[in-house]
């Protein structure tokens, strides 16, 4: 194969793997948006901190049993079509959303929203290692933490565009309706775009290999795959997928606590990627940094900054993937991770609480609790962000990788909303407590990854074994 031929063909499987990454974009962007709304929107609805928390988390809930059933209903439909359902779920979400009425349609909708990210977020990694080429597999990965973080950075943005133009998130904006209805509504736009594209891609090649059409398979590994022997491919993957006629959460069951171990590995990265925290500094960062002193429009925009670094050390983390390893770089965010959320909880244990609740912090301990916070995206933003995501498209056995990715998704999705619920009430203690907590599970994904995670990088999907 030329040169040219080559770079033609990774050139198609980029365009591909970024259009399913999309729904890697709109799960960022709506788990994110409620961000800059959560202050204004509790206080039109007079909501107390336990229901502040809830209608932040309630669209994980949703994300959970989105992700729960995406797998088997991609093992029925395929990859594709489950792609559209989440388009349509984004769409609806985020227009209705804006227009709530009250709290508990907000959250009825927030919790729809989910169910999109939910499935996206099982159905892209999944379905950009069924489609790449094992010597780029890492990188393509990746991708789909870039979409999340870029999609974290949009909806941060726009939000912080939205509210500096209206005046703020609570002031009156187009058409009469408030700012940070306009934050959700915006989201649509998105949404059509993601469903508009999905339209154009091809399915998996091991989905319609699963489903007899060989023929097609066959079109997607050449002109897609880049794969120089389109029928020996075919056979490797009829073989791994021989053992088993048919995937359903049955063939997950192992004599590991009921599952297989390569489950539980998937299952423990998911959780031990939201038990650091993780998401604490994305959705609640706005309230954060105006405990630490900023006005709204400056704790937005010093959000807006942090999840450029994000988006930054993630590209970082896409270069290196293929070349450092997966376990390598996971190793490397643990310790760092370990390291920042410790000095966020010393530097909060000089914090001073207001009769009203209210937290604030001088300096320069509040010059230093930003500098640990950014450091802890860095951390995350290079190792256990993209790279969880790539171990998870990858890391399971051709068979139940579909079923397999739900599952451990779910479990992301529940501990995301374990943390993100309990941080409101952790705070109300002690910030102290509830960094130093993550830094605690920061240490413990040390030790997990140093003796339980295996190396895949240069593998062929067809090497996975349970």
């Amino acid at each position: 194969m030329t040169s040219a031929g080559l770079s033609r063909i990774n050139g198609r499987v980029i365009g591909i793997a970024i259009a399913a990454a999309l729904g890697g974009f709109l799960f960022g962007y709506d788990t994110s948006v409620i961000n800059g709304a959560v202050d204004a929107l509790s206080a039109d609805f007079d909501l107390n901190a336990g229901l502040q928390g809830f209608s932040v988390s309630i669209a994980l809930l949703g994300a959970a049993v989105g992700a729960w059933f995406a797998g088997t209903i991609a093992n029925m439909w395929g990859r594709v079509p489950v792609m559209l359902v989440a388009a349509a779920l984004f769409f609806v979400s985020a227009i209705a959303s804006g227009l709530a009425f009250g709290v508990w349609d907000l959250m009825l909708w927030r919790a729809v929203g989910g169910l999109g990210v939910g499935a996206a977020s099982v159905i892209a990694p999944a379905y950009i290692a069924e489609v790449s080429p094992a010597r780029i597999r890492g990188r393509l990965g990746s991708l789909q933490q870039l979409a999340i973080v870029l999609g974290i950075f949009a909806a941060l943005l726009t939000n912080a565009i939205l509210a500096a133009t209206s005046g703020g998130a609570a002031e009156t904006f187009w058409f009469g309706i408030e700012t940070w209805r306009w934050m959700f509504i915006v989201e649509a736009v998105p949404a059509v775009v993601y469903g508009l594209m999905s339209l154009r891609l091809p399915e998996s090649p091991r989905y319609l290999v699963r489903k007899g059409d060989y023929d097609k398979a066959s079109q997607v590994l050449l002109d897609f795959s880049g794969e120089p022997d389109v029928n020996v491919k075919i056979q490797e993957i009829k073989d791994s997928l021989q053992s088993e006629k048919r995937e359903s959460l049955r063939d997950l069951v192992g004599p590991a606590l009921g599952l297989k171990p390569v489950v539980w590995v998937g299952i423990l990265l998911s959780i031990f990627q939201q038990f650091v925290g993780i998401n604490v500094i994305f959705y609640y960062s706005t309230t954060l940094w105006r405990s630490v002193g900023f006005d709204e429009n400056s704790a937005l925009t010093t959000s807006v900054i942090t999840s450029v670094t994000n988006i930054v050390v993630t590209i970082v983390a896409i270069l290196l993937v293929d070349r450092v390893g997966r376990k390598a770089l996971l190793v490397a965010g643990s310790l760092l991770m370990t390291l920042s959320l410790g000095v966020m909880a010393v530097a909060f244990s000089f914090a001073t609480t207001a009769a009203d609740g209210s937290v604030s912090l001088e300096a320069p301990w509040s010059i230093v609790a930003l500098i640990a916070a950014n450091l802890f995206v860095v951390g995350f933003g290079a190792t256990w962000g993209p790279v969880v995501w790539v171990l998870l498209g990858e890391i399971f056995p051709n068979r139940i990788r579909a079923s397999a990715l739900a599952v451990a998704a779910a479990a992301q999705w529940v501990a995301n909303f374990a943390i993100s619920t309990t941080f409101p009430w952790l705070s109300s203690i002690s910030l102290t407590l509830a960094y130093g907590l993550y830094a605690g599970f920061a240490a413990l994904s040390f030790v997990f990854v140093w003796r339980q995670v295996r190396e895949t990088k240069g593998m062929e999907l067809e090497q996975m074994t349970g």
